[in-house]
């Protein structure tokens, strides 16, 4: 168990200085007191307090697309970008993420990415994912992509499915329709957020099929969940609008230079928010572990990064050193995917909640990190290592000079 004092909390609305108990992967109680509600004498003396010094205590942040196996392979094998440790996200304040696959679905599959996941689970990480990726036809483990997402507990939803792209598998209006009903119709079946995960490219078509299926079908518009709409400025006018009409769209926090068309994800929350569309209905991710790739006009990949968790909490700062206010900021990191994706007890700070916890430092960089209960970093030192990255710095500094 363990009691947090002098936190200074964002629910994400602001609570001010509070005391919290943690049991059981919950959070028990909190109040603004300094003094614990009453417990058994066993259990009052079993308890590890952190005097958090009144650091801001936000709610674990989800980070709804990523490529925990490593993404890449545009520009040949050795662009494979590898699977993503522990820390780096546990040390970016992330708690929860969102695996898939990306470009390639051929030498990474279903299989390998419901393995990470379950990795990801032991290691102490919250991880869930998406059925599918980029491709039509898409690749399963049960035959069917509504029985993976019946019978496999995981799994979310479908996605990324690729559109507007020409590194899609160009998927017809019908078959995005076939495939948002699988997704709605498993959601029904399991109680999850059966949503449709759409990775937009720089094609001309930008949202057409979305915006086709609300009017020519009867599928909510939750169900279609665009993402990287702030690579270009016109298909962010073009996800604004889609957010009136009830989709939620995905900000991706990528870099972004002067002068280029696109926003980057800190300038899109603060247009999404200045337009007047709805608040709940936005979030951002990092596309962690997966290439950022630039093209040429043949389609050759000309250059490339790799998304990071980090780019997350970078954001949440440019924002709040912006003027925004973190209780305004905080949602579409934590409360708004928690309800997208129905993750009951997350992104939230409250009694009943999911002990998933971030204390942030002066800076706005992750001082304390708490997943499940259990404490990942501490005074900004991953204290928790996924199973491997000692062994591999034990023998970086067994063979340097």
């Amino acid at each position: 168990m363990l009691l947090l004092r002098n936190a200074d909390v964002f629910s994400p609305h602001p609570l001010g200085l509070q005391s919290l108990l943690i049991g059981g992967r919950t959070v028990l109680w909190m109040g603004p007191g300094r003094e614990l509600p009453a417990l058994p004498v066993a259990l009052a003396a079993g308890v590890t307090e952190i005097d958090c010094a009144g650091l801001r205590l936000i709610p674990g942040l989800i980070d709804g697309h990523v490529h925990v196996t490593g993404g890449g392979g545009e520009a040949g094998f050795r662009t494979r970008v590898p699977a993503v440790p522990l820390t780096r996200y546990t040390l970016a304040g992330v708690t929860t993420v969102v695996g898939l696959l990306g470009t390639d679905d051929v030498t990474r599959g279903p299989r390998g990415l419901l393995a990470q996941i379950y990795a990801l689970r032991e290691e102490g990480l919250n991880a869930f994912g998406y059925a599918g990726g980029y491709h039509v036809p898409l690749a399963t483990l049960t035959g069917s992509v509504r029985g993976d997402l019946v019978l496999l507990e995981p799994l979310l939803g479908i996605g990324e499915l690729a559109i507007s792209d020409h590194r899609s598998s160009q998927p017809t209006f019908d078959e995005i329709l076939r495939l948002a009903a699988d997704a709605h119709v498993s959601g029904l079946m399991t109680g999850k957020a059966g949503v449709l995960h759409l990775h937009l490219g720089d094609g001309r078509r930008g949202l057409d099929f979305v915006r086709r299926a609300l009017s020519e079908s009867e599928i909510p518009a939750r169900v279609f969940n665009p993402t990287h709409v702030n690579r270009r400025k016109a298909l962010f006018d073009e996800a604004v609008a889609l957010a009136g009409d009830g989709c939620y769209i995905d900000l991706t926090a990528f870099p972004v230079e002067d002068g280029e068309d696109a926003w980057s994800a800190a300038e899109g929350l603060q247009r999404y928010l200045a337009s007047g569309a709805p608040p709940d209905r936005v979030t951002i991710s990092s596309d962690a572990g997966g290439c950022l790739p630039c093209f040429d006009a043949e389609g050759r990949v000309s250059s490339m990064d790799v998304g990071h968790s980090g780019a997350l909490l970078e954001t949440l700062r440019v924002l709040v050193d912006s003027g925004m206010p973190l209780e305004t900021a905080l949602p579409a990191f934590t409360g708004n995917p928690a309800r997208l994706l129905r993750l009951t007890g997350k992104g939230r700070v409250e009694a009943g909640a999911d002990a998933d916890l971030v204390a942030l430092d002066a800076t706005g960089a992750a001082q304390t990190v708490i997943i499940g209960g259990h404490i990942h970093v501490r005074d900004g030192q991953a204290v928790r290592r996924g199973t491997f990255e000692n062994r591999q710095e034990q023998h970086v500094a067994e063979y340097r000079p």
